[in-house]
């Protein structure tokens, strides 16, 4: 692994983990030629406003279940067992320390999370270990991110466009409070393990 590519999606919108994660990870997976994709579940995930966020356990046992039959994608607590704000920086520098100075290091997620990356902690440390990929996402320019961003953080992002798969946590959500099928749109045993744990209910 010492001189491997890695790439760390998103944590921000995992509630639960659904198809269009797992698509856009592999699109990265494969268009990147990462040879691993490590889901970071947090504690507390950041920017999220909602009351009723699952627990953290639940939130891991889902992505858990979500990745098992892929053997490029694998799930670290790294973020679940610190204390204090889930920083980025943080994670992306325990990462380095665990696979070194060669390898290459990736945070995966959407372009509208990007076009923020100057709010976040630290943001002119990150872009000093890590690249990001950013998904394209309707209704967001890529061209917006030399209007938001500084032409060194625009230097670090490499743009992924995908399948248009317009899934998301918050419908699926809607739908189980609504007793609407969510089927397909998270995979089968991550519905079961809703549904056992009666998550999103209400």
């Amino acid at each position: 692994l010492h001189n491997g590519r890695h790439s760390f999606p998103t944590r921000r919108s995992s509630d639960p983990v659904h198809t269009g994660h797992l698509i856009i990870a592999e699109e990265a997976r494969t268009r990147f030629q990462l040879d691993e994709v490590v889901f970071v579940p947090a504690a507390i995930p950041p920017h999220k406003h909602r009351a009723d966020i699952s627990p953290a356990e639940d939130r891991y046992a889902m992505v858990l279940l979500a990745t098992a039959s892929n053997p490029h994608f694998s799930v670290s607590r790294v973020e679940m067992e610190r204390s204090g704000p889930p920083y980025t920086l943080d994670t992306v520098l325990e990462f380095r320390k665990r696979y070194g100075s060669q390898a290459a290091l990736y945070w995966l997620t959407g372009l509208d999370a990007v076009l923020e990356l100057l709010t976040w902690h630290e943001p002119e440390a990150i872009i000093r270990h890590c690249r990001f990929i950013a998904a394209t996402r309707p209704g967001y320019d890529p061209a917006m991110l030399a209007e938001r961003l500084p032409q060194p953080f625009v230097a670090a992002i490499d743009l992924l466009t995908g399948p248009g798969v317009e899934i998301s946590s918050s419908d699926i959500r809607r739908r189980i409070q609504e007793g609407v099928s969510a089927r397909y749109l998270t995979p089968e045993p991550v519905l079961d393990y809703i549904r056992k744990r009666r998550l999103y209910a209400g």
